[in-house]
């Protein structure tokens, strides 16, 4: 079956919750609680000048990362092995479309291998009573949020590289996660989005699931010479004809812009 690696990182995590659940009795005081449409349009980032600067280290990222606390509403997941590690798990057939793909995975869209990448999970309070459903679990909204530091002007580039992928990438593209398992996204589209830091571009990408589609957000902001990538997704979504994807939270984008230097 065709699924996005989005669907499967919500499985697991889904699956995850569903097993403490279970063990737990099924508590209720559990923890699970304007389109660019001219796709042929010049993706171009509003901007600013990027200082030289000196990139962090990757232990830095991580103290920069949002956390569990940091916005109403969201936790940050700890189910192991939700986001991939490397580049190697997500490969694009056409090179031109790599930093766009990178950014919807919270991986650096640019040359550099500094980076620190989490997943925050809406907080939904489980069922009071009957137990609890696979698909219930599954209808939540998770935000991928990657951070990635460069060195010099690396942060600019690496701007221009996914504003270039997202024009070169309009009519489409096939990724192919670490499984081998395809996902064909058929276009791209720039579209209006949270903004903020020094340059901002946010895309939508239309993804063909079992015979439908739908538009997946992603952003991508620089900031000074740290880059941050928004993905959000909904495995329940995905299991609907022609369901309908969630925006990138303003609140998550806002609170981690102001938590970077």
């Amino acid at each position: 079956m065709n699924r996005s690696w989005g669907v499967r990182l919500s499985m697991t995590a889904a699956a995850s919750a569903l097993s403490l659940a279970f063990i737990t009795g099924c508590s209720s005081d559990s923890d699970e609680g304007k389109k660019d449409t001219a796709a042929d349009a010049k993706a171009t980032p509003t901007a600013a000048a990027a200082p030289a600067a000196k990139a962090s280290t990757a232990a830095e990222l991580k103290k920069l990362l949002l956390a569990t606390g940091d916005v109403t509403g969201y936790s940050v997941e700890t189910t192991k092995e939700l986001l991939p590690k490397s580049k190697a798990e997500g490969k694009a057939d056409k090179v031109e479309c790599g930093p766009l793909l990178w950014a919807t995975l919270a991986l650096p869209p640019g040359d550099t291998n500094v980076s620190a990448n989490t997943s925050l999970k809406e907080d939904k309070k489980p069922a009071t009573s009957g137990k609890p459903s696979l698909a219930a679990s599954l209808d939540v909204n998770r935000t991928l949020v990657g951070l990635s530091s460069y060195e010099g002007d690396g942060a600019t580039k690496a701007m221009k590289a996914v504003s270039d992928s997202a024009t070169a990438c309009a009519g489409g593209f096939t990724s192919t996660d670490a499984d081998g398992e395809p996902t064909k996204i058929s276009k791209v589209t720039t579209e209006k989005g949270t903004g903020g830091g020094d340059e901002a571009l946010a895309f939508a990408e239309t993804v063909d699931v079992e015979g439908s589609s739908m538009a997946v957000h992603g952003e991508v902001i620089r900031k000074g010479n740290t880059i941050a990538t928004f993905y959000t997704i909904n495995a329940a979504a995905y299991l609907q004809p022609n369901g309908k994807m969630p925006m990138n939270p303003p609140a998550i984008i806002t609170a981690q812009l102001t938590k970077l230097k």
